[in-house]
């Protein structure tokens, strides 16, 4: 259980990191395709510091109020990253809704798409290491937390292929199409 805990730790700091970054992807862009990809890695923060409370209370031992433990804790974290997922899809949607009546023009975005690359290929590797601790250690949370981190890799490197067919073709509603599709898959 220890290594669960280590590495539900580890995976909540890392989306704090991962989240900057696209953070400050977007902020150099303007690209809501680029902060929708930021939108939805805020559930990867909050679930990961959940997951992490969730699993130090559900490696405690039994006593006279949990008979049979805390291990409810984990399935509860499980359910609340579905909830803030199927959230996060909708805030996108708005978001996509409210730049198609006001629009913003992009900014550099070629590097925009080399910072979105990384964070998706170092969430896909962690995501990866992540679910194989979780098998090992049988741990709900970890693999509901792994599984998220390498779904929002396939998304994010999807995002980076609709924006580099932007950036060579500079048809601008294709930032807005972009978002729309991840926020209503996310959903």
């Amino acid at each position: 259980m220890k290594s669960a805990i280590r590495i539900q730790k580890y995976i909540a700091l890392f989306s704090v990191l991962l989240f900057v970054g696209k953070l400050w992807a977007w902020y150099l862009t303007h690209s809501v395709a680029i902060l929708t990809d930021a939108l939805e890695s805020t559930v990867n923060v909050i679930t990961g510091f959940i997951g992490w409370y969730s699993i130090s209370l559900a490696a405690k031992p039994r006593d006279a109020n949990h008979p049979y433990g805390h291990g409810k804790a984990e399935f509860i974290s499980a359910a609340v990253e579905g909830a803030l997922i199927a959230l996060a899809g909708l805030m996108i949607i708005y978001q996509v809704v409210y730049t198609f009546f006001h629009p913003i023009p992009l900014n550099k975005l070629d590097v925009g798409i080399i910072i979105t690359l990384l964070t998706g290929v170092l969430n896909y590797l962690f995501g990866w290491y992540a679910l194989r601790v979780a098998r090992q250690q049988r741990s709900m949370t970890v693999e509901a937390a792994a599984t998220h981190l390498k779904s929002d890799a396939y998304s994010t490197f999807a995002i980076v292929v609709g924006l580099v067919v932007l950036h060579f073709t500079a048809w601008a509603w294709i930032d807005q199409l972009i978002a729309a599709i991840f926020g209503v898959v996310i959903i």
